[in-house]
């Protein structure tokens, strides 16, 4: 594999949308494989829900029959907050070119990202579309018609926008947090 796209994020939990964004990638004809690399913790959030270990087993598992698609862990090895220029350079040293996979909701800020300017000399960015959401010309766009937050499934936890083949397990934790909380 020469080309990939890395889909980074917290997968905190991996839901529908995450396969939807996987599956358009994979129809994709510049694009030999995915990586998908969950975050230790996202830069820009203070906690994650589900332990690094936890969501890379879900994604393991959701992710395990996909060719072409492989768990990176290099962020979760390193246990902090890891820019992602610094991901794209660790994935540079293993392949000739990398399509960075952002959801449109994070366009808005994408020029506040840890060396942005570096970032976009180095990738080509691959927009996944979102309701409400335009998308710039000057990047390529990546049409997925499924809009799940995993925010809002934490506190919803509704198991048809859950990998089926995991989806009891994560069900089950976010419900011991839950309870714990309470």
């Amino acid at each position: 594999m020469e080309n990939v796209a890395l889909f980074g994020g917290s997968f905190d939990p991996p839901h529908i949308g995450h396969i939807a964004v996987v599956e358009a990638l994979l129809q994709r004809n510049e694009i030999d494989g995915v990586i998908i690399m969950p975050a230790y913790l996202n830069p820009f959030k203070i906690k994650v829900f589900a332990d690094a270990s936890l969501r890379i087993a879900w994604l393991k598992e959701t992710f395990a029959s996909y060719k072409n698609v492989m768990i990176e862990t290099y962020e979760t090895e390193q246990q902090r907050k890891v820019p992602t220029i610094e991901s794209v350079e660790y994935l540079l040293t293993k392949f000739k070119k990398i399509y960075l996979v952002i959801g449109a909701d994070n366009l808005a800020k994408l020029e506040e990202w840890y060396r942005y300017d570096e970032l976009k000399k180095r990738v080509t960015f691959m927009v996944a579309t979102r309701e409400g959401c335009h998308v710039p010309q000057e990047f390529l766009k990546l049409d997925v018609r499924c809009s799940v937050s995993s925010t809002e499934l934490r506190e919803t936890i509704e198991r048809q926008k859950l990998p089926k083949i995991c989806a009891d397990k994560i069900i089950k934790h976010y419900k011991e947090i839950d309870a714990n909380q309470n």
